[in-house]
């Protein structure tokens, strides 16, 4: 294979993890939904989507060139820019240097397809509450709030407000309010605001949107476990990713153009998949009844702490493994850790 079909294959991998981890976030959300109620999966929410704001929110500000705005104008520039790059579309309408609106359009990444339909709207409230109403904080501005005029679970016109600059400093209790009366401004295509000056091609595209969702699937995981427990969280986690994998095998199978078959496939269609996370990896050591190859680097846990990465590895297995047992050959899949960052996958025959 020449280096331009192999840029290209690993861009239909890296394509094809953005899918699935996507996927196992959506599924995710509704077991714990199901299985655990509304109050527990508005919790996570909030936990998941403070812990994003606090590691992403402040270093992607500036990234995005938006220091310097006035803060309404700037929090909603930047939940439409980093969205966007992240494959969500926002758009973003200006009402003054105190007041500056978002509306998300369908589909809805965080609830893609049906998906929304099982969601409760504690969800919402969650992130609302987890990142919206702490943007003020973040920058410090004691005056700055989010006002929600629209939610998606609600059936009205998808989740939409505004950032608003107050004349006076906002108690914890009103960063975050709601006034379903109004509608935002027009759209104008010429204000929408545009990331700043780089090399924003399709591959770089396909990797922010890769790590935006398995972002969320490394912190979600964290999240979870400081709501839950950890053995709870691998349960349900587990069970998610591996019908994840069942459910989604065919479609990444398509992305990356392989086969369902034997051994051999499954160890192809994996390897290929894992090039598609930047790791480095062996060649694939086959015999008769099993394949396997190593994998270094785990852009999945990297920068978390030994706990969580466990948790997240135990998990993550089973997504892989839902993928296996998806083939029409009946097989299994084993993963062990030969180092801190280095896993060996083994593909082998149930008969």
């Amino acid at each position: 294979m020449n280096k331009t079909s192999t840029n290209n294959q690993v861009a239909k991998a890296i394509k094809a993890q953005g899918h699935i981890h996507h996927a196992f976030l959506l599924g995710l959300q509704l077991m714990v939904s199901t299985r655990k109620g509304p109050d527990i999966v508005e919790a996570w929410m909030f936990k998941l989507f403070r812990r994003q704001h606090q590691e992403k929110f402040l270093s992607s500000f500036k990234k995005l060139g938006l220091e310097g705005l006035p803060h309404a104008v700037a929090c909603a520039q930047y939940h439409t820019l980093s969205n966007g790059i992240g494959g969500v579309p926002v758009e973003y309408m200006y009402e003054s240097d105190q007041k500056a609106w978002v509306r998300f359009r369908y589909p809805r990444w965080m609830y893609h397809g049906a998906t929304i339909c099982g969601v409760p709207i504690g969800v919402s409230r969650g992130f609302l509450t987890g990142w919206y109403g702490h943007n003020g904080v973040s920058l410090n501005n004691a005056r700055l709030g989010f006002v929600c005029v629209s939610e998606d679970m609600t059936g009205e016109f998808g989740l939409c407000g505004y950032f608003k600059e107050y004349d006076c400093d906002l108690r914890d209790d009103e960063r975050l309010q709601f006034a379903k009366s109004e509608l935002p401004p027009a759209f104008i295509e010429a204000q929408q605001p545009s990331p700043p000056a780089g090399d924003w091609n399709d591959v770089r595209l396909e990797k922010a949107n890769r790590n935006y969702a398995m972002d969320y699937i490394r912190n979600g995981l964290s999240a979870l476990t400081d709501v839950i427990g950890a053995v709870e969280t691998v349960e349900l986690a587990g069970t998610a990713a591996r019908l994840i994998g069942l459910q989604y095998y065919p479609e990444t199978l398509a992305i990356i153009g392989g086969v369902d078959g034997d051994i051999g496939a499954a160890a192809s269609y994996l390897h290929t998949m894992m090039s598609g996370m930047g790791d480095e990896l062996s060649n694939i050591d086959q015999t008769a009844t099993r394949a396997r190859f190593q994998q270094t680097g785990l852009r999945i846990v990297r920068g978390l702490d030994p706990e969580e990465g466990r948790i997240v590895l135990a998990c993550w297995r089973e997504l892989w493994l839902g993928t296996v047992r998806s083939h029409r050959c009946m097989m299994t899949l084993k993963m062990e850790h030969i180092s801190n960052d280095t896993l060996r996958w083994t593909i082998s025959a149930l008969r």
